[in-house]
């Protein structure tokens, strides 16, 4: 017998970086007039959604994911928990650069999982195996109901996680959401996988009419 489970991730919503052309990945951008607006919603509608549920909620330590969570926290009253194993995948030397930069000046195209587009930059495998400790830990933890919020890449490598599928299958599937999408994934007693939700960008308007 499994223990049901509840994950709601969260992909932080509009960040500065959206808007001036420049690479997310490690820089600490924030979020948006906008975006914070959308995490206030966000945070809302989960609150509406599920009052009478207590959540743990963990997060990626970067501004944009920081605001975010401690938006929700404040919502729905609980502490966010920081781990660097949510942080969006590093690109080394593009790490402060415009993607335009990125584009005329990437050294490796990244054709599979343990690709680099730079020397010193991780791989989507280098993602994976930061990120798989956490995943353990959470999946045979004790608590039913979590929130994660992090970046859209990382969300990617735990979305094939979930669904119990190798580190290679990231060379012919994606599992992408988008800014601000909010993922509802369930564990049954007998131990299914399932998302029942992806990336769903109602949750960013207040009093959304949500997606079944």
């Amino acid at each position: 017998m499994f223990k049901k489970k509840n994950i709601i991730t969260v992909q932080h919503p509009e960040s500065v970086h959206h808007k001036n052309g420049m690479i997310g990945s490690w820089t600490d951008w924030k979020l948006t007039e906008a975006g914070i607006q959308q995490a206030e919603n966000i945070a809302a509608n989960l609150k509406s959604e599920f009052q009478d549920t207590n959540f743990s909620l963990y997060a990626s330590p970067l501004s944009r994911t920081r605001e975010t969570a401690e938006i929700i926290g404040k919502k729905i009253n609980i502490i966010p928990q920081f781990t660097t194993a949510l942080k969006e995948r590093y690109l080394g030397k593009a790490v402060g650069q415009s993607v335009l930069w990125l584009k005329e000046n990437i050294e490796k195209e990244e054709l599979t999982v343990y690709d680099k587009c730079f020397s010193d930059a991780e791989s989507r495998f280098d993602v994976w195996q930061r990120m798989w400790t956490f995943y353990e830990s959470i999946v045979d933890s004790a608590e039913d109901n979590i929130i994660i919020v992090s970046h859209g890449d990382s969300l990617s490598v735990f979305n094939v996680m979930w669904l119990g599928l190798n580190v290679e299958m990231l060379n012919t599937i994606d599992l992408y959401g988008v800014s601000g999408g909010v993922s509802f994934l369930q564990q049954t007693v007998h131990g299914k996988r399932i998302i029942k939700k992806m990336s769903d960008t109602s949750y960013q308007m207040i009093n959304a009419q949500k997606l079944l």
